[in-house]
């Protein structure tokens, strides 16, 4: 496995296996806020342009 003997010591990262594990995992929750955050803007988005079209189409 390169630079570790075993799975578990890949695990334990050299006794530093919770700053590694929690700084993935902080930039994981990162990187998925961020796809969730422009998902749901991008949705909002066009439910107010669907709203707005059908009030002008109204209107018209």
């Amino acid at each position: 496995m390169g630079y570790f003997n075993s799975f578990s010591d890949f695990l334990d990262m050299g006794g530093h296996a919770l700053y590694v594990w929690l700084s993935y995992a902080i930039t994981l929750l990162i990187f998925i806020a961020n796809i969730l955050s422009l998902w749901l803007k991008k949705r909002a988005f066009f439910n107010l342009a669907k709203r707005h079209a059908k009030r002008e189409q109204r209107n018209s």
